[in-house]
């Protein structure tokens, strides 16, 4: 990946299996767009409740020229989330679907102004 990773924690043990998994998400961005300008990632366990699992929060930040592009969903509900690598890769799909607009948005108004 050639823009900016930032990986960060809270509430959650650092795991390199994590981490890996981060960024190969994250090159698959910049495989879709490749002037991404960073990506922050934010893996938390933001619910300390009495549930038996815990649920992960993926929060993710693409900058990408003029704008940030943001997934920030609280999946309380979603037990799926109890496994940090499915919160993982929800985020990165929602994060996916932002990118792919974002770029259709670029190229509808290319082909307005040209």
């Amino acid at each position: 990946m050639k823009a900016p990773l930032e990986i960060a924690f809270s509430n959650v043990e650092r795991s390199a299996a994590v981490e890996d998994n981060v960024r190969e998400h994250a090159s698959k961005l910049e495989e879709l767009y490749d002037r991404i300008t960073s990506v922050r990632v934010m893996v938390a366990e933001p619910h300390k409740s009495g549930h038996k699992g815990k649920l992960f929060h993926v929060k993710i930040e693409v900058g990408v020229p003029g704008e940030k592009l943001m997934v920030d969903r609280d999946h309380h509900d979603n037990h799926a989330h109890e496994d940090v690598f499915v919160a993982i890769r929800d985020a990165f799909r929602a994060a996916e679907r932002q990118l792919r607009d974002y770029v259709d948005k670029l190229h509808e108004h290319g082909r307005r102004a040209g």
